[in-house]
């Protein structure tokens, strides 16, 4: 779900990247110092499971895991996210360095809310583990559909379908 350079309007991206460095903020402030290591291992894990692509139809889907990355790390979410971003558009040219604002939002924005929804399900018996854990999963993918979404269709109203895309495919 990564959006490409050129194609969103200037105050999306503004907007973006201020909404991603604010977020970024918090979890370097939130973030503990025994999860650092935690982050990086995530951070590497996010960047080489985004580069496995499988042809699906016409498209490629690729792993996510924001919905882990978040449910380990909280708010911590943010700058490992980011970080494994830049390298994918620094080193593979996916997404891009314009964008790197608005992917960080669509990337680590669900994956915190996913936290805050299902952290505390961890502890629980492994039945509602495993089903909490698949609800985390799939809320953090769909969740990043609707906000690259709502990104295209504040660029453009034409985008609308290409939106609905995201969503639905």
């Amino acid at each position: 779900m990564h959006i490409s350079e050129g194609v969103l309007s200037g105050p999306v991206l503004i907007s973006g990247a201020a909404l991603a460095f604010a977020g970024t903020a918090i979890g370097l402030k939130k973030i503990d110092y025994d999860k650092i290591a935690h982050a990086g291992v995530l951070a590497a894990a996010f960047f080489v499971a985004s580069l496995i692509h499988v042809p699906v139809g016409p498209s490629s889907v690729h792993l996510i895991l924001n919905g882990i990355v978040g449910l380990i790390l909280g708010w911590g979410a943010f700058p490992a996210i980011l970080v494994a971003l830049t390298l994918q558009g620094v080193l593979f040219q996916f997404g891009g360095i314009t964008t790197l604002g608005v992917n960080t939002l669509i990337m680590a924005l669900p994956a915190v809310f996913c936290y805050f929804l299902f952290s505390r399900m961890s502890g629980k018996k492994p039945s509602i583990a495993l089903v909490s854990s698949f609800a985390c999963g799939f809320l953090s993918v769909l969740l990043s559909a609707l906000i690259a979404g709502f990104a295209l269709m504040f660029t453009e109203e034409d985008f609308f379908e290409v939106a609905a895309f995201f969503l639905f495919y």
